[in-house]
């Protein structure tokens, strides 16, 4: 595929004045995140034709173009496996390609595979095997090699040619709002930042209400101290010490000290912070102390799971649409929650397509004891 490198704001502007209103682009990132919480962007890929264009993001000064085209309604944004590059561009540019269309997920609804990486789908489609040779390449040193930008030009030069096909068969089987409606959720749940990582947290279903209260504040003030200083997560204080603190609750710095193997460095810097966050759990009235987690699922309720991962495959052998892109795992354990009456909070992929060919039938089945 041809390709131009555009590093310049003159340039930019050119060529996305140039393709206003285009009726699809497809686009893709490469971004560095080594020691950093935030994505950093490296480089810009977009296709409108057969062309590919590589914008340098480090030689711009203005993003406003690009942000112009993702809010663009008419123009369809074709991203393969996107989650990475809306984080990205939620931090870069505080906006999301919209309408989006992900040719993963696509791919999936279609019952041609889950979770096909860009190179499998495009073999799969076109027969193209395409080199992985710079998939480990220092992006952000400059000047990028010819080896390169011949490798950035290809992750787009597909992604054209696999949309027409993906939405000609998604139009035919009545799917492609079903594909649009994917993206939308994708977009709404992109960023960096994750309010509720306490929930992830390995083991937390273990502690008592007033301890998970000052898991989630710990969990919270780590999410903003690693935003600020833009560092991993674990490098401001990792799972494993959030879940002692919390279960320690300690009231003094030397009781701090002794919950867990919190380095020196860390106390010092941050044993106020993290005190605080004990002290406003401590201070919570019972009544807005948070439920805690449920336990893993019992063996009966792991035979239940069992029947609803078989009747998943039905529905969607049915719909013909890859059982995993129907509902996963979480999502058949928060129904079998939802059945024995514990309060779940209902994740945004519950709505549109996906309540009327599963979540509903499924709880009409297990509200029957069908399952």
């Amino acid at each position: 595929m041809d390709w131009t490198l555009v590093a310049g704001q003159e340039a930019f502007e050119a060529l996305l004045g140039e393709h206003r209103g285009a009726p699809a682009v497809a686009v893709d990132t490469e971004f560095m995140r080594r020691n950093t919480f935030f994505p950093q962007v490296a480089l810009l890929q977009l296709c409108f034709t057969d062309h590919a264009w590589l914008v340098d993001p480090l030689a711009l000064e203005d993003t406003a173009p690009l942000v112009a085209l993702f809010e663009d309604p008419a123009t369809t944004k074709v991203l393969h496996s996107a989650s990475e590059d809306l984080e990205v561009f939620d931090h870069w540019l505080g906006a999301l390609p919209r309408p989006l269309f992900d040719t993963q997920r696509a791919a999936g609804l279609l019952d041609r595979g889950f979770g096909l990486g860009y190179r499998g789908v495009v073999e799969q489609a076109f027969g193209v095997v395409l080199d992985k040779g710079e998939t480990r390449s220092d992006w952000l040193r400059r000047p990028l090699s010819e080896s390169q930008c011949r490798y950035a030009a290809l992750d787009v030069a597909y992604l054209l040619p696999l949309y027409e096909r993906l939405r000609a068969e998604a139009e035919a089987a009545g799917k492609l709002p079903w594909i649009l409606e994917e993206g939308e959720v994708a977009c709404a749940g992109a960023g960096s930042r994750n309010p509720a990582y306490h929930l992830r947290v390995k083991s937390a279903w273990k502690l008592e209400p007033r301890q998970f209260a000052a898991l989630e504040r710990l969990c919270a003030w780590r999410e903003e101290e690693a935003a600020l200083r833009d560092k991993p997560r674990s490098w401001i204080l990792d799972d494993t010490l959030c879940l002692a603190i919390a279960r320690a609750m300690p009231g003094s710095a030397a009781a701090l000290a002794a919950a867990g193997e919190i380095p020196p460095a860390v106390l010092r810097r941050c044993g106020d912070a993290l005190l605080d966050c004990i002290a406003e759990a401590r201070s919570l009235p019972e009544a807005a102390l948070p439920a805690p987690l449920p336990p893993p699922l019992d063996s009966g309720e792991r035979k239940r799971l069992k029947g609803l991962k078989s009747r998943v495959r039905a529905l969607a052998e049915a719909a013909a649409v890859a059982p995993e892109m129907l509902l996963a795992g979480r999502d058949l354990e928060l129904l079998l929650r939802e059945a024995r009456g514990l309060p779940i909070s209902e994740p945004a992929s519950w709505q549109g397509w996906r309540r009327d060919l599963a979540i509903e039938p499924l709880r009409a089945a297990l509200a029957e004891g069908a399952l």
